[in-house]
């Protein structure tokens, strides 16, 4: 039976995001499986596991906010600014809680941020990994990115304890050089864990064995959320028996809502029953289905965006 949902997976340490992808697409029999948003091997935490008619709203909940509990060692500088890089530089650490809580409210806000070297951004079509481990070192350009809060944890010398929420494309490994540089002794990314991901908390997460346990005891629905469950923050509609079959067709529907596309551009759309249609897109001409779900088993698919 081909699942349409979203498991919210605690990933472990030592896996890579497609790891945990490969296994739950085994766990579930079905090939349509992604993710949103990649964790590096090295982290843990909040993975969004999306499948079937799910994965076409892989790119909203990748763009939602996220937040993460970062181990900051100072005093320590490797090239990939956390564990798995080599030292670059080593420094006596003499700086006080006051010295860091001074300098975290320049990294709030707009920012641009160089990522790490050893990153899977492409430049030249290579990603940035495979050229450091070659020994090149290409610039890599700043990017836009924002953090809304930093709040310290903890604080005993030389380790730092940060809860970190921002914006889609910050790197925290990044972020901990960036604020080793800026207090003098440098330093690196010594662990991390994803504590949300949009509306997917580590509290409400399962982890892989969990799941897999799930499965053989056919409790997997349990631990299913709803596809639309990324969007729920979103204004929705229930449309008309004649709107279901314009949307379903492609064509503009005919809705009351005045409100100006730049405030509401998108809009979650529902059938009279409570079926999730999929995501509406207002324009100049009025709302045009944007993303359609299908909604009975004999439609075909899309496939796109979809790991295999």
């Amino acid at each position: 039976m081909a699942i349409d949902g979203i498991f919210n997976i605690d990933k472990p340490v030592g896996m890579t995001s497609h790891d945990v992808v490969a296994r739950v697409r085994r766990l579930a029999g079905q090939k349509r499986v992604g993710h949103a948003g990649t964790l590096d091997p090295t982290a843990s935490g909040v993975l969004p596991i999306l499948l079937g008619q799910a994965t076409r709203l892989a790119e909203y909940l990748s763009e939602s906010g996220k937040a993460y509990r970062a181990t900051i060692r100072f005093g320590i500088v490797t090239d990939s600014y956390d564990t798995e890089g080599q030292i670059v530089r080593e420094s006596e650490v003499t700086l006080t809680r006051d010295d860091i809580a001074a300098a975290l409210p320049d990294f709030l806000g707009d920012q641009l941020q160089r990522p790490p070297l050893f990153s899977a951004l492409k430049q030249g079509g290579q990603r940035l990994y495979a050229l450091a481990r070659a020994g090149k070192t290409p610039e890599v350009p700043p990017r836009p990115i924002h953090i809304d809060t930093l709040d310290i944890v903890n604080w005993i010398s030389p380790i730092l304890t940060l809860d970190v929420v921002c914006g889609k494309g910050t790197y925290i490994r990044s972020l901990a050089f960036d604020l080793g540089e800026r207090l003098g002794p440098g330093a690196h990314l010594a662990a991390l864990v994803r504590t949300r991901s949009g509306p997917f908390t580590l509290t409400s997460s399962i982890t892989l064995d969990a799941l897999a346990q799930a499965f053989s005891e056919n409790t997997w629905r349990d631990h299913c959320f709803a596809a639309d469950e990324a969007l729920l923050d979103w204004r929705a509609a229930i449309l008309s028996a004649e709107n279901e079959t314009r949307m379903r067709y492609g064509q503009s529907l005919s809705l009351s809502s005045t409100t100006p596309t730049n405030q509401l551009p998108l809009l979650r759309a529902y059938s009279a029953d409570g079926r999730f249609l999929g995501i509406l897109r207002r324009d100049v001409a009025g709302w045009q289905p944007h993303k359609v779900l299908l909604t009975t088993p004999d439609d075909a698919g899309d496939d796109a965006g979809v790991e295999r």
